[in-house]
């Protein structure tokens, strides 16, 4: 395949950024499509594993991401009716020496700057904003993608890495809407300043309860406050109807402890989310078009993976196409094999943890006494299959990548 041939990436998101750099580092020529007038992130805070490293280091951004990360001293899960403390995962100095690199906070749109700032560096990448991409057409010659205003953009390979409601995956696949769990979310980001709940404000808290929580931790070096509030709908309240959403969650976090009630007033109600994902499956692509992050496995936010899934999937996806010698059917066969089942994995464990955060009656007690058993080595066995990142099967991935001059 001519690496001067553009590689055609739909989506300027984390897993589409960090799938053109990686791309670019080895020597492919590559344009992604972003539908907004604008490269940026929307967003708040998120959270990311050690795992997340080993894409950074072959990406070449660690040290950027460390600068404007934090790391907190703790993962704690409290109780939401009564305030106890649950378990806690400690992720200091113990942890860093067992999984080799910290747990960070960061804002979304500083890492997304990270990833614009190193993607803009390289002669080889070409951001296009305002290119909403319809539809693609794929030929035995190269691949099309159709923007909503009449463009098209013409490459050896498409890249769908357009999120949970991809439109590469809607053509590619044709298999519906993405799988809502029946909750909501509200996220707010506040001046630390003005926080007026009692709580520990340099930790990653969650406030589990039956069928509701709270998930709350600073940003940008303790100057902001992230909360993040979700709730199993009860109501039908009409969307942008403020006033119904705060009775709402008022009836759904009645019993819940004063602590949840203060960071719920501090809540900006403008703006709600259906929570869902998608049923894992082992196959991503067709033809030259084949997807990566959201757009192949969306993940409910329990193990906070989702965006690291992403990124892992850009060196990974850019080793395949690399060493397959032009054979992209190959390159995309070897991508999901080395993908699917890590991924799928998140995704059902992100559900079964779901579960447990919001369990009631006697499964709430046993799970509150199961967690509370957990040694510091318990919970790092239970981590490790995925906080130690993962190899493709002949060790290619793992190793550094040629970096900008």
């Amino acid at each position: 395949m001519d690496r001067k041939n553009p590689i055609v990436i739909v989506g300027g998101g984390l897993g589409g950024l960090s799938t053109a750099l990686a791309l670019a580092h080895h020597g492919y020529t590559i344009r992604v499509l972003e539908g907004a007038p604008e490269f940026g992130a929307i967003g708040f805070g998120i959270q990311f594993g050690p795992n997340v490293f080993h894409a950074l280091d072959r990406l070449g951004i660690s040290a950027a991401v460390l600068e404007t990360a934090d790391s907190p001293p703790n993962v704690m899960m409290f109780d939401a009716l009564n305030g106890h403390e649950v378990t806690r995962v400690p992720t200091g100095a113990t942890f860093r020496e067992r999984f080799k690199y910290p747990y960070i906070i960061i804002h979304r749109i500083d890492l997304h700057n990270v990833l614009l700032d190193a993607c803009r560096r390289e002669p080889l990448i070409t951001l296009v904003p305002d290119a909403m991409v319809a539809r693609f057409e794929d030929g035995p010659n190269g691949v099309t993608a159709m923007t909503e205003d009449g463009r098209s953009f013409r490459g050896a390979l498409l890249i769908g890495a357009d999120g949970i409601r991809s439109r590469v995956r809607a053509q590619l696949l044709a298999d519906g809407e993405p799988r809502p769990n029946g909750f909501m979310g509200f996220r707010t980001i506040v001046p630390m300043r003005e926080v007026i709940a009692d709580v520990q404000r340099d930790i990653v808290a969650l406030w589990a309860g039956p069928g509701f929580h709270i998930v709350h931790y600073p940003l940008r070096h303790g100057t902001l406050f992230n909360i993040v509030a979700v709730f199993r709908r009860s109501a039908h309240s009409e969307r942008g109807d403020t006033p119904a959403y705060r009775a709402e969650l008022e009836g759904v976090y009645r019993n819940a402890h004063p602590t949840m009630k203060a960071l719920l007033a501090m809540l900006d109600l403008g703006r709600r989310q259906a929570i869902g994902d998608r049923d894992p499956i082992r196959h991503w692509h067709k033809g030259r078009v084949v997807l990566l992050g959201d757009a192949a496995h969306p993940t409910l936010q329990s193990l906070a993976q989702g965006a690291c899934m992403a990124i892992e999937d850009g060196p990974c996806l850019a080793d395949c196409i690399d060493g397959a010698g032009g054979d992209f059917e190959a390159a995309f066969r070897r991508f999901e094999s080395a993908r699917s089942v890590r991924t799928a994995r998140v995704t059902l464990e992100s559900r079964a943890v779901w579960d447990v955060y919001h369990a009631d009656g006697i499964a709430r007690d046993v799970y509150r006494q199961m967690l509370g058993e957990r040694s510091e080595a318990d919970t790092f066995r239970c981590l490790a299959w995925l906080y130690d990142g993962f190899r493709l099967a002949d060790g290619v991935t793992g190793q550094p990548m040629r970096l900008p001059a």
